[in-house]
């Protein structure tokens, strides 16, 4: 029986012996159609004593005869199958007529839509030649248009398969481009584990593998990687140099081949992967042409994935030039707020620098108030002196910046400056901590503590909240001081220090020594040089200074833009009796670098600050807008008593009262109108008249 064939412009004359011819995609078919319309098991043709008959094998797409869908029909001379893409006629005589096959001429030209390609009668190894080189051409038009790396590797494994005719194709590849050293012999896996891995296995019909690693001969890899030769075996469960190889009996392999992807000239001696194909079912399922096309095809290959490999590594490099590119841009955004923080720091310093401050360097101090300048002028002379200072002032004022001022500008600054709170810690902690202890001294001392008094020899030991300290810790501090030295706890030997001592209360020693809650000796040993520091509420003109240096310090800290402090807002700030000091007003400031992104304003103030009346110096109290009116009246109600404070602190002057609101003598004065206040004097500042003389 003769049975023609006609597949995309490809005409191929078979002949059988058989009574039955089985046709599908399936590779172990006698007639097989690759075509994805086919099924696996499609049709067959049976010859009997009644004739040649069409079997229909439940197909998915079924099968016409003479363009007719039929489950079995008998085939008469003349007849046409089409099977997918495919026409057949069957010549039981083995000689077709004439017509007939000029029939499925016309039928070939009618299938192949392609304008250059004709039915031509060709022998098996002519139709075999052009369809290996039709796929090398498809495969081409792939590795030239393809750079995602994954599909390429796909289609080169479907490549592979269809060229070589195979049942599976793996593809092996070395990422890391890294390669061990060579070694004899092919041995069995396991020996030396290969630098490959699978990046795919695939099937005859475009699927994929699971658990690739496992499905395929890793000896005869390493075969090839060693080697760097290709390996061509037409029954590789008999083949000598297989021999031993579990893998090889375990998938029952019988026709395999494996090539070498080939390396760049740069890469001479380096292998890009491995490319493997096999058929576990036919023996001799590949010949020497196979080897020799699968050769050609690494080789293309080996180019191909090399080319997608640079792509996407250019177009990581793209990718991160452009995440460079914002990380520059960010950084060039806190670059410009620092400057602008910078600046903002720079103008209060340029503000306190204008004004008498001392000779000392008290940068870390914010103040240009009269108050401010006179604690300056005192630590000018308390400094290079070695008394004891006590420093007074509520909390939250700066009494630890003050201490510190007086260490770090002093002869001592090369030494330590150790700091207690007093109030903080109980007798038997705070004993431990200023005079320290031996290891053993008490249950718990595992190891000896050099206590702060012994930290801070040659230097200053600043005691925060002295007022607070116990009668007994009293005594034995007194004893500190007037003998200079101390024992530690659980030690009989004296320790000597020379410490200078700066204390510091919130409370009044001399009405706690009249309470009897204070030793008066001990009084007179720390309250040698005072230093009195103003609260807020008494350097109201030190408000804007310091909002703007503190608004800066917590933006900067925060990581955000430093916002705007509009006129309104620091007249409403320094209006505010800061009954916290400059604690209150710099917890104030985080919250508005929280709150605010621009511009601040007056609604994000908080409510203690918009409500609390500021006690006026001249004794009055300004009126208070109705807790239940408008925003509108409460910011006129603030604006009032702000206009009132900054009046009555500055003894009626309208020009220093402009000064200390952020706004012009001529707004200030329109203001007064609208609100119908009295102006106070009319009194020019020293600076006006300097400016008119």
């Amino acid at each position: 029986m003769k049975v023609i064939v006609v597949e995309e412009g490809v005409r191929s004359e078979l002949e059988f012996d058989r009574p039955v011819v089985s046709i599908g995609r399936a590779i172990d078919n006698d007639i097989r159609i690759a075509s994805a319309a086919v099924s696996r098991r499609h049709c067959r043709i049976e010859t009997g004593p009644e004739g040649v008959w069409i079997i229909d094998l439940e197909s998915s797409n079924g099968t016409l005869l003479n363009g007719q869908r039929v489950k079995r029909g008998l085939l008469k001379p003349g007849d046409s199958l089409r099977v997918g893409k495919a026409v057949l006629q069957i010549e039981p005589e083995g000689v077709p007529k004439a017509g007939d096959t000029q029939r499925i001429d016309q039928l070939g030209d009618e299938l192949d839509s392609g304008p250059d390609v004709g039915v031509q009668t060709l022998s098996g190894e002519a139709q075999r030649e052009r369809e290996n080189l039709r796929v090398f051409a498809r495969l081409t038009r792939e590795l030239l248009r393809e750079t995602d790396l994954n599909k390429l590797l796909r289609s080169i494994v479907d490549s592979a398969i269809a060229l070589a005719g195979a049942e599976r194709g793996f593809l092996l590849l070395d990422d890391s481009h890294a390669l061990p050293a060579p070694r004899s012999g092919g041995g069995e896996e396991g020996e030396s584990a290969a630098p490959l891995r699978v990046r795919v296995a695939r099937s005859f019909d475009h699927e994929d593998i699971p658990v690739p690693s496992s499905r395929l001969s890793s000896g005869i890899a390493q075969r090839v990687i060693d080697s760097r030769q290709a390996v061509i075996s037409v029954d590789a469960g008999r083949d000598s140099r297989f021999s031993g190889m579990a893998s090889v009996e375990d998938l029952r392999l019988r026709s395999v081949i494996c090539v070498p992807l080939s390396a760049a000239p740069e890469r001479a001696g380096k292998l890009d992967g491995v490319l493997y194909v096999d058929n576990r079912l036919q023996e001799s399922a590949f010949a020497a042409d196979d080897l020799e096309l699968m050769k050609l095809l690494a080789d293309q290959a080996a180019i191909a994935i090399r080319n997608a490999r640079l792509m996407a590594e250019l177009r990581e490099r793209n990718e991160r030039v452009v995440q460079s590119a914002r990380k520059i841009e960010l950084l060039n955004e806190q670059l410009g707020r620092k400057v602008r923080d910078r600046d903002s720091e720079l103008a209060v310093v340029r503000a306190e620098l204008g004004r008498e401050r001392g000779r000392y360097d008290y940068t870390a101090i914010v103040g240009a108030s009269e108050g401010m300048r006179r604690v300056f002028q005192q630590l000018d002379r308390f400094i290079e002196s070695d008394l004891p200072v006590m420093i007074h002032g509520e909390s939250g004022t700066g009494k630890e910046l003050i201490a510190r001022a007086v260490h770090f500008n002093g002869h001592r600054k090369a030494k330590a400056f150790v700091s207690e709170n007093c109030a903080a810690l109980p007798d038997t902690l705070l004993e431990s901590e200023l005079f320290g202890h031996t290891r053993g001294a008490f249950t718990g001392a595992h190891k000896a503590k050099k206590g702060l008094l012994e930290q801070a020899d040659g230097g200053t030991l600043f005691l925060d909240e002295i007022g607070d300290m116990s009668t007994e810790m009293q005594k034995k501090l007194l004893r500190v001081l007037q003998e200079g030295e101390f024992r530690a706890i659980g030690s009989e030997e004296r320790v000597k220090v020379d410490v200078r001592i700066i204390a510091a209360s919130h409370q009044k020693l001399e009405q706690l020594v009249k309470d009897g809650r204070f030793r008066e000796d001990l009084y007179y040993r720390v309250n040698v040089l005072k230093v009195e520091l103003p609260p807020l509420r008494e350097r109201r003109e030190d408000v804007p200074l310091l909002a703007e240096a503190l608004l800066a310090r917590a933006a900067r800290e925060a990581g955000r833009p430093t916002p705007h402090l509009p006129r309104e807002v620091v007249a409403a700030l320094a209006a505010h009796e800061w009954p916290g000091n400059v604690r209150e007003l710099e917890n104030e400031m985080r919250r508005l670098v929280v709150l605010a992104s621009d511009d601040v304003r007056l609604e994000h103030l908080s409510q203690t600050v918009i409500e609390r009346r500021a006690p006026l110096l001249s004794g009055g109290g300004g009126a208070r807008g109705d807790s239940n009116g408008s925003i509108r009246d409460a910011v006129a109600d603030l604006e009032k008593r702000s206009i009132e404070a900054a009046l009555a602190s500055c003894g009626g002057n309208k020009s220093r009262a402009a000064k200390v609101l952020g706004i012009s003598r001529f707004a200030l004065q329109r203001k007064l109108d609208k609100y119908g206040l009295a102006g106070g004097e009319d009194v020019a500042s020293e600076e006006e008249v300097d400016t008119q003389a």
